[in-house]
């Protein structure tokens, strides 16, 4: 569940919510008056939420995704090195 913290308060105390935003992983919502609130969020955090978004927007990508997350929930996983699914998808290195 998010913090809210209305501006001023975000401006009395910036640091410590922007510590809290990365070290603990906490969305904090600024309320502002007679204007739409605003979040804020760790940058690797917004990145990854934008790297799901990006994998997911291609129906045909988002179906094999989750088809694969299905197949690990039921024990058909595959372990391998990084090294092994480099190679399973082509990109072994050509030193």
């Amino acid at each position: 569940m998010p913090t809210e913290t209305t501006y001023t308060a975000l401006r009395e105390n910036l640091a410590a919510y922007l510590d809290r935003v990365v070290d603990d992983r906490e969305v904090v919502v600024v309320k502002r008056r007679g204007a739409r609130d605003v979040a804020i969020i760790a940058a690797d955090e917004l990145a990854g939420l934008e790297e799901t978004a990006y994998l997911l927007r291609s129906p045909a990508n988002a179906k094999r995704l989750l088809e694969s997350l299905r197949e690990l929930d039921r024990g058909r996983g595959k372990k391998m090195t990084v090294e092994e699914l480099r190679r399973s998808v082509g990109l072994e290195d050509k030193n």
